[in-house]
């Protein structure tokens, strides 16, 4: 079966897990209890012409530390002009995930992808997550619909049991998603995986910022 197809596309209507809106506020409510990924849905094409470039360079870029650090580092990266609109998208994001998870360092993550990376529904052992495909396609991750009380019990499945296909839902391109792992305080992280690409030839840009410490403990 393929995976990548026949994705459902839900609202926040029928995923009691998820909150999905077009502002950037809707990111916040990542807190709130019951709900482990939150989508903010945007336009992107005005950086398309950049994300191309970017995609053509095969990039591999990993930074650690304050976003101070981080944007010393990736402006260095991207030294040349044509750039800027990403540079400034990144840094836009990771200032969000900062005023969101109020962490004081990170680990950024920008590359290009052509293999399957985590190609099984699992939950991250970390606390929050903040994911952006900038071009080809974006992360799976399962609904959770009914009681919440079955939430944990739905969430421990094991990475090997495909969740109901109605439930598997897809990240459009360009949308910001945040996700929260097993070491979030509510203990309620959300199933994902990464779409499978390996063998259609498409690329993906994918950003990924991560706390680099544990500001709940």
């Amino acid at each position: 079966m393929n995976h990548a197809q026949r994705i459902h596309k839900p609202d926040n209507r029928t995923a009691i897990n998820a909150e999905i809106g077009t502002s950037t506020g809707v990111l916040d409510q990542i807190h709130q209890s019951g709900k482990n990924i939150v989508i903010y849905q945007r336009d992107t094409s005005i950086l398309n012409d950049t994300i191309q470039r970017v995609v053509q360079q095969n990039i591999e870029f990993r930074s650690t530390g304050t976003t101070d650090a981080i944007e010393r580092e990736l402006k260095a990266l991207f030294h040349s002009g044509k750039n800027q609109l990403i540079i400034q998208d990144i840094l836009e994001l990771l200032r969000l995930f900062k005023e969101i998870t109020k962490a004081n360092s990170f680990r950024l993550f920008l590359a290009t992808i052509n293999t399957n990376m985590c190609r099984k529904f699992h939950t991250d052992v970390n606390s929050l997550r903040m994911l952006c495909t900038y071009t080809g396609p974006g992360t799976l991750w399962v609904a959770e619909e009914g009681d919440h009380g079955n939430t944990t019990q739905n969430n421990q499945s094991s990475q090997d049991e495909l969740p109901c296909q109605s439930m598997i839902n897809q990240v459009d391109t360009g949308n910001v998603v945040i996700l929260k792992g097993a070491l979030y305080p509510d203990g309620n992280p959300v199933l994902h995986r990464s779409p499978t690409i390996e063998t259609t030839g498409q690329k993906r840009l994918l950003l990924r910022i991560d706390i680099n410490e544990s500001p709940w403990i």
